[in-house]
């Protein structure tokens, strides 16, 4: 079918972009019924002949004119963002223009642009609500850029957090799976988010999930995309640390420096430290499809919760293929107390009865040695014989049964032997149980880890102080 001048007429003036067209001397040739509607205007006719000087659009026109220049030098420019005054108000729009042609004569531009000045505002309102994701920052992204301009980007965005919601951050993922674009893909779940809610209030655990969020989008701004996931668990979407190297790197940052993931957050009624856990595999290094891939993640964050949180695991093949997460989940609490009970029985002294039970605390407590200090304040180490240490104060810190650190800074100031003992050998938390019989108190077991920020589980602080009732008949 021959285009004709009604067709053209009908296609420019069916689109929601304000189109226009411009003589080689940057003049007003036309515009269409979206440009119109957009300044106001009844027809063309006051425009037509005009440049974008005579109509007063711009505050600053030079950088308007130079990039139409360019254009008719034999450039296109795509979504130029920029600034035009409209009806007194200065708004914020984005412009794409080529060059017109006759054979091969540049006689003049066509371009188009739309507003975006509701979601520039909207990045700065102050109502608790926050936009992360701007349409540039988006359009960086192939996705996104070929979406954007028909689907409002509320419908992007997690109206609390102002990072991608769930649907489209999963329909980003199977795009890029789809388009065989290597990326690494990440679930994060902030600790003990629960806790937060129920001590603080809902409206702490919503600051805590916008601050992470800011923090998290701010930290990976450029090459990867986060969203939520749901409730307080987050996503990242890396199109950069692909290599396990790469990935090990970006993850020692995220939980050092960076103030992303270990973080205080104050609330009117207190505060709380804020840590998370991760899991992450990539694509398609380590699967080729969504479904295993997801299942790929979900396995390193549960790893990652059974060793204790506010830690990350990145998928390796020869260390987690043959992991089943089913089989770990059913080795519960109560299989482990029977187990060391059992354990315990059959054997007559103290050391080995501590030796007997090593391997299934390791597992359990993910520790690689574990600790005991006696009636005399002596620290000793079950597999280490050689090792022993001053913990005569270990008391002055042990008001209850059970004590479960994240940091030595308590122990530091109230029992400086026993923290000189952590510090020399690189431990930075502990979980320590007190074995008491009656009012009798025989001694210490202690677990540390070289691991900072460790939050010892609920299942780990039974498993311990079981141990510890199990062993108050014995002599220490």
């Amino acid at each position: 079918m021959e285009m004709n001048v009604d067709l053209f007429d009908s296609i420019i003036n069916t689109s929601q972009d304000c189109v226009f067209w411009k003589d080689k001397n940057r003049r007003f040739l036309g515009v269409n019924q979206a440009f119109l509607d957009y300044y106001g205007f009844k027809s063309a006719d006051v425009l037509i002949g005009k440049n974008d000087e005579d109509m007063g659009w711009h505050s600053d026109p030079d950088p308007f004119m130079q990039d139409e220049l360019r254009v008719l030098s034999g450039k296109s420019t795509y979504k130029v963002q920029g600034k035009c005054i409209i009806r007194g108000e200065e708004r914020d729009i984005i412009a794409s223009k080529r060059p017109l042609y006759i054979g091969n004569e540049i006689v003049g531009l066509v371009g188009s642009f739309t507003d975006i000045t509701d979601v520039i505002r909207r990045k700065e309102k102050n109502d608790g609500s926050q936009v992360l994701y701007t349409i540039d920052k988006l359009r960086k992204y192939s996705f996104f850029d070929k979406i954007i301009d028909e689907v409002n980007l509320e419908q992007i965005l997690d109206p609390l957090t102002g990072i991608l919601n769930r649907s489209y951050a999963m329909k980003f993922v199977r795009f890029l799976i789809a388009q065989k674009i290597p990326f690494t893909f990440s679930i994060i779940d902030l600790d003990n988010f629960k806790h937060i809610n129920d001590t603080y209030g809902h409206s702490a655990g919503d600051k805590v999930l916008a601050t992470v969020s800011k923090s998290l989008a701010e930290f990976t701004d450029g090459y990867a995309l986060a969203g939520r996931f749901g409730g307080d668990e987050l996503l990242l979407i890396d199109l950069k640390n692909i290599a396990t190297k790469d990935k090990t790197e970006f993850f020692e940052n995220l939980y050092g420096t960076s103030n992303v993931l270990r973080k205080e957050v104050f609330f009117e009624n207190g505060g709380a430290f804020v840590t998370g856990t991760s899991g992450c595999a990539s694509f398609p290094e380590d699967s080729d499809n969504f479904t295993h891939l997801f299942g790929l993640i979900d396995k390193m964050l549960y790893l990652g919760k059974n060793m204790g949180r506010n830690c990350y695991k990145i998928y390796e093949d020869e260390k987690h293929k043959y992991v089943e997460i089913r089989k770990i989940a059913k080795n519960g609490i109560f299989k482990n107390m029977y187990k060391l009970r059992t354990d315990i029985e059959y054997e007559k002294e103290f050391e080995s009865k501590l030796e007997k039970i090593m391997p299934q605390l390791a597992e359990i407590l993910h520790i690689t040695d574990f600790y005991y200090v006696d009636s005399n304040g002596k620290m000793h180490a079950v597999l280490d014989k050689k090792f022993t240490a001053d913990a005569s104060d270990l008391s002055n810190i042990m008001e209850e049964d059970l004590l479960s650190q994240g940091s030595l800074d308590l122990i530091k100031k109230h029992s400086p032997k026993f923290y000189k003992t952590l510090e020399e050998k690189g431990f930075e938390s502990v979980l320590i149980s007190r074995i008491r019989k009656e009012d009798k108190i025989k001694g210490y077991l202690v677990c540390a880890v070289n691991r900072s920020l460790r939050i010892w589980q609920e299942n780990e602080c039974a498993i311990l102080y079981y141990l510890a009732e199990l062993l108050a008949d014995e002599t220490v």
